[in-house]
């Protein structure tokens, strides 16, 4: 069953027309891996579905819902979390504030925190330190931790292991994994490496538009397709 269905999406910026057909569908409890090359349109993939660049044509159903059109707020209350690239956290807050920053309700980081702690236990240790004391590494697992403070079904991350060393990438991705067994997860990611060892399926956008989908077993296998839309391999 797919928790989140995107049908012949078309989205604009201005009047730059981004989105010229995405079809995609990310079935519940699973890693989906968004790739294609930089300016392809997976950043405003992640966008659309939260309205925050709303499509004008096509649908985005999650759950069952058709939330096209629907407010950015109200969307994201349906339990859609977001991560967004550059990790977004606020410099001047404490670890604990900007994890604040990410309760729907009252108690949710209370509720939330063995867990939270579990993936991510440097930020335990880091609690009071404002945010622009944290590594670049360390900044990022807070931005994937504020995204579980609340109950989401779904989380959308964006290039979580950007700029990170290869030894907080292989904790990026121990981490993502874990939380999968809890969110389903729609991720975008560059280095194909991570994405094929994270994801159980993938979708690629070249210029806007969705042209490959399948098993991400199937895709590693296939060097053509990798070096054809993603230049790797």
């Amino acid at each position: 069953m797919s928790l989140l269905e995107l049908r012949d999406v078309h989205t604009f910026i201005e009047q730059f027309h981004i989105l010229e057909g995405v079809t995609l569908d990310v079935p519940e409890g699973d890693i989906v891996a968004l790739l294609g090359r930089n300016g392809a349109g997976k950043t405003t993939t992640l966008r659309t579905i939260l309205g925050l660049n709303p499509a004008r044509t096509g649908s985005v159903e999650f759950d069952g819902e058709d939330i096209t059109g629907h407010r950015s707020f109200d969307i994201a209350a349906l339990g859609i979390g977001y991560v967004p690239e550059y990790r977004a956290i606020f410099a001047d807050l404490s670890v604990e504030e900007n994890l604040r920053i990410g309760e729907r309700e009252k108690g949710d980081l209370a509720r939330k925190e063995d867990f939270i702690f579990g993936l991510f236990p440097d930020l335990k240790r880091l609690i009071r330190l404002p945010g622009t004391n944290l590594s670049g590494g360390q900044q990022q697992m807070l931005a994937v931790a504020r995204a579980l403070v609340a109950d989401n079904r779904l989380l959308l991350i964006d290039e979580p292991s950007e700029g990170l060393a290869p030894v907080l990438i292989e904790q990026m991705m121990e981490a993502i994994r874990q939380l999968s067994d809890r969110t389903t997860v729609l991720l975008v990611e560059q280095n194909f490496i991570v994405a094929s060892r994270l994801a159980q399926h993938y979708v690629i956008i070249e210029e806007g538009q969705s042209v490959q989908s399948g098993a991400m077993s199937d895709l590693a296998d296939d060097k053509e397709t990798i070096r054809r839309y993603l230049g790797a391999g």
